[in-house]
């Protein structure tokens, strides 16, 4: 059954007489007062709703180095944000790697993802959530969740491995978010919010980045929530979280855990960027009798040239999964994953993700070995399976869907191209490539030579099965 959005459990008791420290994204986040955040001298820097403009602005402040006892530390500039994000060409790639971080959950009893929108309460414009029932985190988890470069997940089954995939995704997809998350650890159930907030840093003028953050502990003497630091760091975090969140009221705010349970995560994105054309990035709007819409529900790149198309005009290779996917969320979360356990699902905009196996909209099909080898060392083995898509050869579409750890990286990847092309029309592969290393987007692979040599092996396979 799909998870409620809204549970009717009983309203939180909460006592706001602890605090909790506002912290720094550099090496040195002690805890630090709302008053000592550094402004700039003139006025607020205006922020363009353009992702690939924003990061175009001019703070106006004078740097200065930073020390503490004679020692230098890094001071890392909202700035960094926003070029950070650019690494993220496509923003499916980055609704992908947040959703990611549920997939890995999955160890610690996650049973669903939920992607959706919602309204700002605020203004009343788009924004997007994302939420599973993981394990959550607390707040020292989300202080390393916030942190660059650093990463907790140690199975080797784990896909993100970087630390960076949260700032860049969420910064790539919106100017603002917050988080919530609930977790039980050490025999301590806690509750925390927190906000990363390009809107808040650029028009305060400030240096660095700082994210407001509050926690609260359920005290199981007085089944109520409390929060457990000083009451002057709270108040100065609550005031930053309520004026730059989509919540006027700290009320509203905990109301956010209602849906949540007794352990997971919450994220939403706001302030969400527009296209170079000044339109919404993501499509939440689209005509419902739209063939890629009916009876399903979906998220879409918004003015894409085959997307705009009636359905009429699309032609057997325009309706394929191999071009639907670069604009249709639905379609690309259908293949995002090579093994989805069956206790786990996927909820876009109310409705389930049906799992889609390439390899099995194949026919005439084989299973290929390749082991690559580096140095005269064998890195492993890999099973391709190919194919002619049963489409063929009304379709002009050739491609390998080259996972990593369960997790695909490049979908239809033409390996033949040029005067070529014409023998592999209609050849498709599936393999899951764990010898080489994704890029940080995880959207292509390191340009390794054992990435080229298996590049030059699965152009000798299709021309070979061809």
């Amino acid at each position: 059954m799909q998870p409620e959005y809204q549970t009717s459990s009983r309203r939180q008791d909460v006592e706001s007489i602890g605090h909790s420290g506002t912290i720094l994204l550099e090496k040195e986040h002690s805890p630090i007062d709302a008053s000592s955040l550094s402004m700039s001298p003139i006025c607020p820097a205006p922020l363009c709703r353009q992702f690939w403009k924003a990061g175009n602005y001019d703070s106006g402040l004078i740097y200065k180095s930073s020390s503490k006892n004679g020692t230098s530390f890094l001071r890392v500039h909202p700035k960094f944000l926003h070029s950070n994000a650019t690494s993220h060409k496509w923003a499916f790639g980055a609704i992908a790697e947040l959703l990611d971080n549920a997939v890995d959950e999955i160890q610690n009893g996650a049973t669903y993802a939920i992607i959706d929108k919602m309204l700002n309460p605020k203004d009343g414009t788009s924004a997007l959530l994302i939420q599973d029932d993981g394990g959550g985190m607390d707040l020292e988890a989300m202080r390393c969740c916030l942190s660059f470069g650093f990463s907790d997940k140690k199975s080797k089954s784990a896909i993100g491995q970087y630390g960076n995939g949260f700032k860049t995704s969420s910064m790539r997809l919106g100017a603002d978010v917050v988080f919530f998350s609930r977790c039980m650890k050490n025999r301590k159930l806690t509750q925390s919010v927190g906000l990363l907030s390009f809107t808040f840093l650029t028009r305060a003028g400030l240096d660095r980045i700082v994210v407001p953050m509050i926690e609260y502990e359920f005290m199981s003497a007085t089944s109520k929530w409390t929060s457990i630091c000083s009451e002057l760091h709270f108040v100065n975090n609550l005031s930053l979280l309520l004026q730059w969140s989509p919540f006027s009221t700290e009320e509203e705010l905990l109301k956010q855990f209602d849906s949540i349970g007794d352990h997971g995560t919450k994220i939403i994105i706001y302030n969400l960027w527009l296209n170079d054309e000044g339109k919404m990035e993501l499509d939440f709007y689209s005509d419902p009798e739209d063939y890629f819409y009916y009876n399903k529900q979906d998220i879409r790149i918004s003015c894409d040239a085959e997307s705009g198309k009636s359905c009429s005009r699309m032609s057997v290779s325009d309706l394929h999964l191999a071009n639907t996917l670069r604009y249709s969320l639905r379609a690309y979360l259908s293949i995002l994953y090579l093994r989805i356990p069956e206790n786990f699902c996927i909820w876009l905009c109310g409705q389930i993700v049906e799992y889609h196996n390439i390899a099995n909209d194949l026919k005439y099909r084989e299973f290929i070995l390749y082991k690559p080898q580096n140095g005269g060392c064998e890195e492993g083995s890999v099973i391709t399976s190919i194919g002619f898509l049963k489409e063929a050869p009304l379709v002009n579409i050739h491609g390998f869907n080259v996972y990593h750890k369960n997790r695909l990286i490049l979908p239809f990847w033409p390996v033949v191209v040029g005067f070529s092309v014409n023998r592999s029309r209609g050849v498709v592969g599936v393999l899951e490539a764990n010898f080489i290393k994704p890029t940080h987007n995880k959207q292509d692979f390191e340009k390794t030579p054992l990435f080229h040599k298996l590049e030059h092996r699965l152009k000798e396979m299709t021309w070979e099965y061809w």
